[in-house]
């Protein structure tokens, strides 16, 4: 087990935490070193599943806030170990999302007594289905252990504030045709070249611009995947085309889909996964709170993250961590060394009632 002192600079123990690896279903070891450094802290109570760790201050404060990030990457591009250039720390999952989850994990370790109680996530699989998601698991598992006034998912939105999150549905448009040999294509409806109309149909589409709570949420409707034929010699009888909608919170996973359809009255349409947005939630009390103390000035999150899986228990939830979201899964992401201290700085002010506790009870695991 690599060995991670989470009372280190923060730089360093970014750069720990990306010089283990972790891609999505390979989490084990930087879950057994985060674990052992946080059982090392007297302050925290420890929970283990599968390969996600939560860390728990029972101080019994009035409030309790989560803190969470993923722990996996996607596969490595030739981008370890880290190096740092010029104020930039570069490497594999630097942006997405290991800059966020050592700023947790310095919190956690740190802040011995908070003003607030704190649940600290450090979660599996979030760059694959739902259905293996570290979160969605502890969600069915240990929901108590979920429960707060307020959740912060340590998502790269350049150490500002994302609010709420956008739709995804995924969906496969079937065009049929007849078969045929190719000798004979006119006895045959070649379905790949029907399929060209619904093409041009998604070519002409203007995605909608949605306003909630003064931000702006630009939908996005593409085809991603295009499948025809069975043999070189045969016209093919059918053609899928898959779309993916990147939907805005405002639209149920009910509406997107009856959205979708109505585009395409005509056609076979299979819903194969929607998954809802999040409201931004700017007008909740401890989202509004946050953000004032935070001085930043909120935008939409185009994209989809787990703030939709805290809305749905019912807990308001915003996306504020260090990084260039649109950096995310490249083989270049990096992180700026000023927006991890800002980072650190700003939460640990806010969760400490304004001053920077010790780590006398944590010591690095050896």
């Amino acid at each position: 087990m690599t060995p991670l002192n989470p009372a280190a600079d923060i730089v360093e123990l970014t750069r720990a935490l990306v010089d283990v690896p972790s891609e999505s279903g390979d989490e084990a070891a930087l879950a057994d070193a985060v674990e052992a450094a946080l059982s090392a802290c007297a302050h925290l109570t420890v929970d283990r599943i599968g390969n996600s760790v939560v860390a728990r201050t029972e101080a019994g404060r009035a409030e309790r806030v989560v803190v969470a990030g993923h722990l996996d990457t996607v596969p490595a591009a030739g981008n370890l170990p880290s190096r740092l250039e010029g104020g930039l720390l570069h490497g594999l999952g630097a942006c997405d999302m290991k800059g966020g989850v050592a700023v947790a994990l310095r919190l956690a370790a740190t802040l011995t007594a908070p003003v607030r109680d704190v649940t600290y996530v450090f979660y599996e699989c979030e760059e694959l289905s739902g259905d293996r998601n570290g979160l969605n698991r502890i969600a069915a598992e240990r929901p108590d252990l979920l429960k707060a006034d307020l959740a912060i998912l340590m998502e790269p939105s350049d150490a500002g504030v994302e609010a709420g999150c956008q739709g995804v549905l995924n969906a496969d448009i079937t065009v049929r045709g007849e078969r045929a040999h190719t000798a004979r294509s006119w006895r045959g409806v070649n379905a790949a070249h029907r399929a060209a109309a619904v093409l041009r149909r998604l070519d002409d589409h203007t995605a909608e611009r949605i306003v909630i709570d003064g931000l702006e949420y630009r939908e996005g409707l593409n085809a991603v995947a295009v499948r025809a034929g069975v043999a070189e010699n045969v016209v093919p009888d059918t053609c899928v085309i898959t779309v993916n909608l990147r939907f805005a919170p405002s639209r149920s996973a009910g509406q997107a889909e009856a959205y979708l359809r109505g585009l395409f009255p005509e056609y076979e349409v299979e819903v194969t996964e929607v998954v809802p947005g999040a409201l931004p939630g700017l007008g909740q009390g401890p989202v509004a709170a946050l953000v004032e103390v935070l001085g930043a000035t909120p935008r939409p999150k185009l994209g989809w993250t787990d703030v939709a899986r805290f809305a749905a228990l019912g807990t308001p939830a915003l996306n504020y961590g260090p990084g260039d979201p649109a950096l995310a899964h490249t083989a270049g992401e990096y992180v700026p060394v000023g927006q991890l201290r800002e980072c650190e700085a700003r939460l640990a002010g806010w969760l400490s009632g304004g001053a920077v506790e010790g780590w006398h009870d944590c010591a690095a695991v050896p």
